[in-house]
């Protein structure tokens, strides 16, 4: 049955990645816990090694259309392992309750950031 999930949730992560730029935090960690059983630290580690292959195929794939602003993630992805190895110090410390309660915390945040921004910013077309 584990299979069966971890089939699903890889082809909703993969198409969440490329339609809107998620999968990792907000759809594989979820999915990971809730559906396989693995706690809120083995789904974030897992998640973590999962979205560097879905990363690297959605910017490829977004580069041919002009989309990937190569400095940018140089720059984010060269500097954001620093934060990681405070993060997985800090997570491998901290109650598994708040752990999820602080994820699901963040997942919030961002949601009505999104959502405030997408009420306020004037409609446009497609991203082409």
């Amino acid at each position: 049955m584990d299979e069966l999930f971890a089939i699903l949730i890889a082809l909703a992560g993969g198409l969440a990645g490329g339609l809107v730029g998620v999968g990792g935090g907000v759809l594989f960690v979820p999915a990971l816990t809730v559906f396989i059983g693995l706690s809120q630290v083995e789904s974030e580690s897992t998640s973590l090694l999962m979205i560097t292959v879905v990363a690297l195929v959605g910017a490829a794939r977004q580069r041919t259309y002009g989309n990937l602003n190569l400095r940018d993630a140089l720059v984010i992805g060269v500097l954001s392992p620093l934060g990681v190895i405070v993060g997985v110090i800090v997570a491998n410390e901290v109650p598994q309750r708040a752990l999820e309660l602080s994820f699901a915390a963040l997942v919030l945040f961002v949601a009505y950031g999104l959502i405030k921004r997408a009420l306020t910013a004037p409609a446009e077309g497609p991203s082409r």
